[in-house]
């Protein structure tokens, strides 16, 4: 349905549509030298990113799931407008971004923020928590310099931490401490979209259960929207409305969490709940997929899960699967759905 004649109502908060992301890092200078005797070498080109469609109501947790080098952070920071897309088009409220003004690009940036894996990494190691939290708020004329430091002292408590660690350094906190001063960051700039890039996937068990919870909290509180990105279909299972499964920089299967876990329809689903630890006390044995994750720098033909899949037709490797309605909210690309 075309954003410019859906009601306010209905309008999803983002649209992607058509999201290619390639990173093309040039020949060298051997390469160059090289290619003057004859040699053919091409710049390299990674396809991170490769079509995808998704939207995103106001209010709802997507999951996005795939192994690592699937391109789900890519698309998370083209979401977040850290990486613009090398094609296709992101809608926000049913504005595409491309033709929105400076005020209106200023508002979707303040309205998506992003938190990364690693809280260490992403925290100015010289900044005390009371700037790092409350600067940008500032900057961006949401507080007065005046009351910096009794909004950052809401903001810590909102988190789960002490306004009086405020002086401190990131260095001073531990782990999952820093998680949350990065939540805090986020929350800072009044968002309605957030981010969340493995956001606990460097935590201790015991933490992340506790991290999983105030984001859930926090959720209500705020009335937020997460795109919550994850290798571990447990921990997104746990938070998420509808999931997401990507491969090799596409998205194979969209659906409800629920319908997901009880009837998943992708080979490639399948295979990852199939090694999800179980309390059932049944034995079962673990089967690994097989093979390798394909490099983006070169693609396998057809549906790239072909090599690894253990119903592969000849038609995979040739043709290209594309998503197709299942049921209402549930799509798959898989080619055994022309068969059923």
């Amino acid at each position: 349905m075309d954003a410019s004649t859906t009601s306010p109502v209905t309008t999803p908060l983002l649209q992607l549509r058509g999201i290619d992301k390639r990173f093309v890092q040039p020949v060298d200078l051997a390469g160059k030298i090289a290619n003057l005797l004859g040699a053919k070498n091409a710049p390299a080109v990674v396809h991170a990113v490769a079509g995808v469609d998704l939207e995103i109501r106001a209010g709802e947790v997507i999951g996005v799931v795939g192994e690592s080098g699937c391109g789900k952070s890519t698309l998370g920071r083209v979401i977040a407008g850290i990486n613009p897309p090398t094609a296709g088009e992101v809608r926000y409220k049913g504005k595409l971004a491309q033709e929105m003004t400076a005020a209106e690009r200023k508002a979707y940036g303040l309205a998506v923020q992003m938190i990364f894996q690693n809280p260490m990494a992403s925290l100015n190691p010289r900044m005390r928590v009371l700037d790092i939290i409350g600067e940008a708020p500032v900057v961006h004329g949401i507080v007065p310099a005046s009351q910096k430091e009794d909004y950052v002292a809401g903001l810590m408590r909102q988190v789960g931490l002490d306004p009086d660690y405020g002086q401190r350094y990131p260095h001073q906190f531990s782990g999952g401490q820093r998680q949350r001063i990065g939540i805090a960051r986020a929350l800072a700039l009044k968002p309605q979209l957030i981010v969340c890039d493995e956001a606990v996937a460097a935590l201790d068990v015991s933490i992340q259960a506790q991290v999983l919870n105030l984001f859930l909290e926090l959720r209500r509180t705020f009335e937020l929207t997460y795109l919550f990105i994850s290798h571990n279909l447990g921990v997104v299972g746990h938070v998420s409305d509808r999931v997401v499964i990507m491969y090799l920089g596409r998205v194979v299967e969209i659906a409800p969490t629920e319908t997901i876990f009880n009837r998943p329809n992708h080979p490639y689903t399948q295979a990852l709940l199939a090694e999800l630890p179980s309390l059932d006390t049944q034995r079962r044995d673990y089967k690994p997929i097989q093979g390798e994750l394909p490099s983006p720098l070169r693609p396998p033909t057809g549906c790239a899960f072909h090599p690894r899949c253990p119903h592969a037709m000849p038609r995979c490797s040739v043709e290209m699967p594309l998503l197709r309605t299942l049921d209402t909210g549930h799509v798959s690309a898989c080619h055994l759905n022309d068969i059923a």
